[in-house]
């Protein structure tokens, strides 16, 4: 038997989660020194209230879980003699999966027999929610976790992600974007376009002056890179803008037409910390990343 895992960095909430099987590895952040853990030290996720924190001052930080968590999550299931399979969030940017890793090292030493299977989604928010409710459908209809992992070694790819953020002071204390320092420029109202690589990485792409100059950038991307998108779950996600992911899906349907299925998803607190409030992104089935 199998058991299935994500985590609450993919944007997935304990709903959707429970929807497909999973079970959620939750993903801390920190203010005032104080980790807090999603929808473990909360049921519900107020993200208006989060993000208007970070309006309002707040700064808060990330960090790895530790190889302790990880085997309190992993060893009940390996005692139980279930294999795992774990869908996650990019593994090319943190530590913590080094901690996974150490961790799987020791309970493969205790239990040989058993099986793990990590499927790295290379993205992290709604690209990797993207993913994993994919992965959640194929399981839905009778795919095994041998055939996904073949699956992801080409698919993960052909998945995209691009968005702006509408403060630079949050990404410039993160340091988690490469090519961020070029986009800067010290000029008010910039807003640096970024992706998801190949790699799994956050790298800024272009900078627009301007929210709208901002989403017509992210419409051509989705123009020239689209594959399949109406075949696929189309992602709108936003840190607490709604209005401003709605106004980009009317653009979305304008161009591509009225029955373009979308999907507004809010941004996890944890990833939200790097990147502050009134952003807007999208992910969709793509050519290559």
């Amino acid at each position: 038997m199998w058991t299935y895992f994500t985590d609450t960095d993919t944007d997935i909430t304990p709903e959707v989660a429970r929807e497909y099987g999973y079970k959620l590895i939750s993903m801390p952040y920190s203010v005032d020194a104080k980790n807090i853990y999603p929808f473990v030290d909360y049921e519900k996720y107020d993200s208006h209230a989060f993000y208007d924190s970070l309006r309002g001052g707040v700064l808060p930080t990330t960090s790895a879980i530790s190889e302790e968590e990880y085997i309190r999550y992993f060893e009940p299931e390996f005692a139980a003699g279930n294999d795992i399979m774990y869908v996650h969030f990019s593994a090319a940017m943190t530590m913590t999966f080094n901690n996974m890793n150490k961790a799987l090292e020791m309970l493969k030493a205790k239990y040989p027999e058993r099986k793990f299977i990590g499927i790295d989604t290379k993205g992290i928010t709604i690209v990797s929610y993207l993913i994993v409710r994919e992965i959640g459908d194929m399981l839905k209809s009778g795919s095994t976790p041998e055939e996904i992992e073949e699956w992801a070694k080409t698919e993960v790819d052909h998945y995209s992600q691009y968005f702006f953020a509408d403060d630079l002071k949050f990404f410039r204390r993160s340091g988690r974007v490469g090519g961020i320092a070029a986009t800067m420029g010290g000029l008010i109202g910039i807003r640096p376009i970024i992706y998801m690589s190949q790699e799994g990485k956050m790298e800024s792409i272009g900078k627009e002056k301007g929210r709208i100059k901002a989403m017509d950038a992210l419409l051509k991307y989705v123009e020239d890179l689209g594959d399949d998108i109406k075949g696929h779950r189309f992602i709108v996600g936003h840190t607490d803008a709604e209005d401003l992911a709605k106004e980009f899906g009317a653009m979305l349907k304008e161009k591509f037409g009225d029955d373009l299925e979308i999907e507004y998803v809010v941004t996890n607190p944890t990833a939200g910390s790097h990147c502050g409030p009134n952003g807007v992104g999208v992910a969709f089935h793509s050519k290559r990343r």
